[in-house]
């Protein structure tokens, strides 16, 4: 079964490769994500910072029993 699942996934794969690189197929240009993904990255490490603090140990207070 899975034989002839990966077979037909594979034919069809490889036929859509093939005709993407017709003369007349469509041109698809990528977009230009680094500004967006660098301010995320910002954000990100900002709030990680942010949780970090949140959780670190404190030391705590020694009880001096007189």
């Amino acid at each position: 079964m899975n034989d002839l699942l990966s077979a037909d996934l594979a034919t069809r794969l490889t036929t859509t490769e093939v005709l993407s690189a017709r003369p007349d197929a469509p041109v698809v240009l990528e977009r230009v994500r680094t500004a967006r993904a660098a301010a995320l990255r910002s954000l990100l490490a900002t709030e990680l910072r942010a949780v970090a603090r949140w959780v670190e140990p404190r030391p705590t207070k020694a009880c001096l029993h007189g």
